[in-house]
């Protein structure tokens, strides 16, 4: 065991780890006042349901050793965790009996938990304002159990690291995916779009203004993101060492160009650089770089966070013209970042890097791209096909979307009976029903009138 790796690995667990109240923020302020509450307990949720189901089997099922084809790790291996614990209490503290290279075991299981639970509040952000919270609870302990644990292993799981054999992306087909271009956000972006048909479109998409209600809260959480991401990308190295930095570095470049890029085309379009575009451009940069941090040049990372910028922010518009509702540009953001950031490595890596790899513009030709293109492709679909699968059969048998007269007054009040901002307290009084608090309006034997019945 080395401490050095071991404390910056438990580091970067607690910066991941504090990238979901991050998101919860940055989603929360995107929606309306009305369902603000709902949309952040989305992330709470996943986050106290999946640290339980990781300890439980989910790393077991995505680090265990194969069960053939590289396609799922024995979710009995590691069951309950207890199989790695113990310390030798040789001179110089408690040194682990479970090494994952020079980390202790629960020091990996702890780091990789947070990509579980970020990935699933991800999804979160395609059906804000329209999804119950029940619901959502028993879809994000199914979604963890049927597609991230497995496609974890194809992607995460090297031989000889946990277990002896890993997954298929990992050791067979060679794809980089250095900190989850794939497993977390071609995979949650992929769902989220499988999940926005599923409950289909908000009440008044594409006619009523739906704008976000809390700017500042947008960029504390893009800030908090970015902040975390240094976890998320340099603590996927597993080391206190040269790849951490370089991963570090490219993670800070390419996240401002990113953030420049998306500023760029919001001016050129509408003659405004807005903070909304800023923080979008922020989340657009940190996703397409984190599959490709450890294989590209810093001059390699400012353009793919400047191609991402402006991809993604031309690419949220395209749920208007398809006709599918992501409400907080899941799909734009996070499944077309990853898409682009993932073939990036195919483009620009270099040999000169950590990963040793060259891309086709460092002269490697087409070999690394079409394993890049593979392996997206491969976890586009199956997520996608499941994600339905799951979404349809929970919408026929639990109601997955709220009744259009709560989604009306506000899933916040409805079903969370709570306000996000009760102005009523200030001697005000009006604006509850319209920030979602009909529920408790109701309760003190008040009738407040809903939007349909005002109109």
């Amino acid at each position: 065991m080395d401490t050095g790796d071991t404390a910056w690995v438990l580091v970067s667990a607690a910066l991941v780890l504090f990238m979901t109240p991050g998101l919860a923020l940055f989603y929360g302020g995107m929606v309306r006042a009305k369902s603000v509450l709902n949309m952040m307990m989305m992330s709470f949720g996943a986050l106290a349901l999946i640290s339980v189901l990781w300890v439980l089997y989910g790393y077991s099922m995505a680090f265990g050793d194969d069960l053939g084809g590289g396609l799922l790790g024995d979710p009995l291996e590691f069951f309950g965790l207890s199989s790695l614990l113990g310390t030798s209490g040789l001179e110089g503290g408690f040194q682990p009996e479970s090494l994952v290279f020079t980390v202790p075991s629960m020091a990996f299981v702890a780091f990789q938990a947070m990509f579980a639970i970020l990935t699933v509040a991800l999804i979160s952000g395609a059906i804000a304002d329209r999804a119950r919270f029940g619901p959502w609870m028993v879809f994000a302990g199914v979604w963890a159990t049927l597609v991230y644990f497995p496609v974890a292993h194809w992607v995460f799981a090297f031989d000889g690291a946990e277990s002896q054999t890993g997954g298929w992306i990992a050791n067979d087909l060679l794809a980089i995916d250095f900190a989850g271009g794939t497993a977390v956000h071609i995979n949650a972006g992929a769902a989220g779009l499988a999940l926005a048909l599923v409950l289909g479109k908000r009440r008044g998409f594409g006619r009523d203004p739906m704008r976000p209600h809390n700017l500042p809260l947008v960029m504390i959480g893009a800030g908090i993101l970015w902040f975390g991401w240094f976890g998320f990308n340099a603590g996927s190295a597993l080391a206190a060492n040269g790849q951490a930095a370089e991963v570090f570095v490219t993670t800070l470049v390419a996240t401002g160009a990113a953030a420049l890029g998306w500023l760029l085309i919001e001016k050129l379009r509408d003659g405004h650089a807005t903070s909304l575009g800023a923080a979008s451009g922020v989340v657009a940069g940190l996703v397409a770089i984190t599959p490709a941090c450890s294989s590209v040049t810093p001059i390699g990372a400012i353009l793919v966070g400047l191609v991402a910028g402006v991809v993604c922010a031309l690419a949220v518009g395209l749920k208007y013209r398809l006709g599918y509702d992501d409400s907080l540009d899941v799909v734009g953001v996070h499944l077309v970042g990853g898409l682009w950031g993932t073939l990036a490595v195919g483009l620009f890596a270099s040999a000169s890097t950590t990963a040793g790899v060259d891309g086709l513009f460092y002269g490697g030709g087409l070999d690394q791209l079409w394993r890049q293109a593979l392996g997206a492709g491969v976890v586009l679909v199956y997520s996608f096909v499941l994600t339905m699968v799951i979404g349809v059969v929970i919408a026929k048998t639990m109601r997955f979307r709220v009744s259009e007269e709560h989604e009306v007054s506000g899933i916040d009040g409805v079903v969370h009976a709570e306000t996000g901002y009760d102005f009523a307290s200030l001697g005000g009084g009006g604006g509850s029903a319209t920030l979602g608090g009909q529920a408790h309006a109701e309760a003190r034997g008040v009738t407040v009138p809903t939007e349909r019945s005002r109109a």
